[in-house]
C-alpha cells in the first residue's frame, strides 16, 4: 500500500518519533507508523453512542471552541484565509497559560522577521 507524502511529511514534521498516537484505525495512519510513532487504533461503536464515548470528549468540544474563537475574533470568514485564522488560534492555544509574555514575544519574533515580499506571503494561502 502506497502511503501518501503529505501524511508521511505531516508525521514527520508534526510528531516527536516514539510518541504514542491514537487514532481512528484509517490507512493514512500507516504514515504515523512510518514515521517512527506508536499507531493504536480506536474503532468506536458508530452513531450516537460512538459520539459519546469518553475519550472523544475533547475531540467533540475543541472543533466547537475553535469554531466560536474564530467566528467571534473575525466579522466574516473567508475560505481562502482558514489557513491563517488556524495558525493564529493554534498560536494563541499553545501559549495559553503565558498571556504575560505573548506580546512581548510577537514583538521580539516582528523586530527580527525581515520583510517578506508578498507573493510569499500569499503562498501560504495556496498551501505553499
Amino acid at each position: 500500500m502506497l502511503i501518501g507524502v503529505s501524511s508521511y511529511r505531516y508525521a514527520k514534521m508534526s510528531l516527536e518519533v516514539g510518541s504514542i498516537v491514537v487514532s481512528d484505525g484509517l490507512a493514512c495512519f500507516k504514515a504515523v507508523e512510518k514515521a517512527g510513532c506508536h499507531p493504536i487504533p480506536f474503532v468506536s461503536e458508530g452513531g450516537r453512542k460512538g459520539v459519546e464515548h469518553p475519550s472523544f470528549k475533547w475531540v467533540n468540544t475543541m472543533p466547537g471552541n475553535v469554531k466560536n474563537a474564530i467566528t467571534g475574533t473575525f466579522h466574516s470568514v473567508s475560505l481562502k484565509h482558514v489557513p491563517r485564522y488556524l495558525a493564529e488560534f493554534e498560536y494563541r492555544f499553545n501559549r495559553r497559560y503565558r498571556l504575560d509574555d505573548m506580546i512581548e514575544r510577537l514583538a521580539y519574533v516582528g523586530l527580527r522577521t525581515p520583510p517578506i515580499p508578498y507573493r510569499f506571503l500569499r503562498m501560504a494561502e495556496i498551501g505553499g
